[in-house]
């Protein structure tokens, strides 16, 4: 066997021993072998290779070659792997996994992607999809037909109830979006935000570019939203004890307004007292639980 060592200098470095890549040919029966060893110091892999080198004349077109990599090569690539794995996670990149993925709904992707270059085909996409999925995004009222009746008995701005009559007993959900409703109510009022003397633009011609003078919104009359009490429930009827302070018509109709849609779309409201210390069926002196009364933090 004649083995040459390439890489070999005056000044050789010391080197490690790197796996093993054999090539044996096994069509030939009688070969010469040429073993060379590549000894690198500037590179981290260093391979030593037996190859098998048969005469020219000889056809080399025999599939059966079989090429063998020493096992220490393999654990060595699993070791960068590994390596690798664990800088992506002390990186913590991810890539795009946190951008959104609109596979889930390749449907909506495609027409988002036809909306810039035809508006009508992604426009006709979109119709489509409403009607097939319309009972998923549009969902049955489930309040009442007949229109709310709303009624004033002796009403004070400054110490009244507002009461409501349901069709039926209310339950969880239909009191919680009423709280929600009412706190809201009161927030907009408390910050002023339902003040008639300042209706600009609800007041501007409608041809007109809107404009709005600010100097002027700042020296009208401020209003306000005093106090509120909690949400009393007897059964189907319920109160609520406010002082609004400032007389002020247009935050009776804020709420009226949303309680309309209420009625209409969630929860029936029969009727919707202003004023007056009794209403209807309603019992001071039942104060319990288990007579059906509760109280709703506003």
């Amino acid at each position: 066997m004649l083995t040459l060592n390439l890489g070999a200098s005056a000044l050789q470095h010391p080197s490690f021993t790197r796996p093993d890549f054999s090539f044996h040919l096994n069509c030939f029966p009688e070969v010469s072998t040429v073993k060379f060893s590549l000894q690198n110091h500037h590179v981290l892999t260093k391979t030593s290779f037996l190859v098998a080198n048969a005469k020219r004349s000889q056809d080399m077109s025999d599939p059966s070659l079989d090429i063998e990599i020493d096992e220490e090569e393999e654990e060595e690539e699993d070791d960068d792997d590994d390596d690798n794995g664990e800088y992506e996670a002390r990186s913590g990149f991810r890539g795009r996994e946190d951008e959104k993925n609109y596979d889930k709904d390749p449907e909506f992707a495609e027409i988002l992607g036809s909306c810039l270059d035809d508006p009508q085909k992604a426009r006709s996409k979109m119709e489509d999809r409403l009607r097939k999925k319309r009972n998923k995004i549009l969902h049955t009222k489930t309040g009442s037909g007949t229109p709310m009746k709303v009624t004033f008995n002796k009403f004070d701005f400054s110490n009244s109830y507002i009461w409501f009559e349901f069709y039926n007993a209310p339950l969880e959900k239909d009191i919680s979006l009423i709280c929600d409703t009412i706190r809201s109510w009161h927030i907009i009022g408390r910050l002023g935000g339902c003040n008639s003397m300042n209706m600009q633009l609800s007041q501007s011609p409608l041809e007109k570019r809107p404009s709005y003078d600010a100097v002027q919104g700042a020296n009208v009359n401020p209003t306000t939203f005093y106090n509120i009490g909690d949400l009393e429930v007897q059964d189907n009827l319920a109160r609520i004890w406010v002082d609004i302070g400032t007389t002020e018509p247009l935050i009776l109709d804020v709420l009226i307004n949303a309680l309309t849609q209420i009625s209409s779309d969630y929860v029936g409201i029969k009727q919707l007292g202003f004023g007056g210390s009794e209403f209807e069926n309603w019992k001071e002196n039942l104060t319990t639980e288990d007579a059906g009364y509760s109280v709703h933090r506003i």
